[in-house]
């Protein structure tokens, strides 16, 4: 046997064996590898799903609020327009009342004149009765 042929086999013997391992290894990392591609790939198309859901729901959510915010506007120009019928008929019920003051205060008025009056006629009558006599 030659030096060549030796090195070659010892090359064939240490190197051949840890080349293959070597080669097998590599196989099982990209193997792995694919799947990891795969599962980034579902994770991806998950997320992307999941964003347009979020979309979704987002442009429903604002269109709810819009309508509750009109519902709102709504119901505070009904309370406005409630709030200027009470206050027209509070300063009708005020009027009223103004003019029942004046009519119980003219009736205290007449009540004490005839009081008066009636007063003056017994005056009137008993000085009629002290010139009679």
């Amino acid at each position: 046997m030659s030096v060549m042929e030796t090195v070659v086999e010892l090359i064939k013997e240490t190197v051949l064996p840890e080349l293959a391992a070597l080669k097998a290894s590599t196989v099982r990392v990209e193997d792995r590898l694919a799947g990891m591609e795969k599962r980034l790939d579902d994770v991806n198309l998950h997320l992307v799903d999941q964003s347009r859901r979020i979309d979704q729901v987002r442009e429903e959510l604002v269109q709810r609020i819009d309508q509750v915010n009109g519902r709102i506007d709504q119901v505070r120009e009904d309370l406005v327009r409630l709030g200027d019928q009470v206050n027209g008929r509070i300063d009708q019920v005020i009027e009223q009342v103004g003019r029942l003051y004046e009519v119980i205060v003219r009736r205290e008025e007449h009540f004490g004149l005839v009081e008066k009056v009636g007063r003056l006629e017994s005056e009137v009558a008993e000085i009629k009765r002290k010139l009679a006599a």
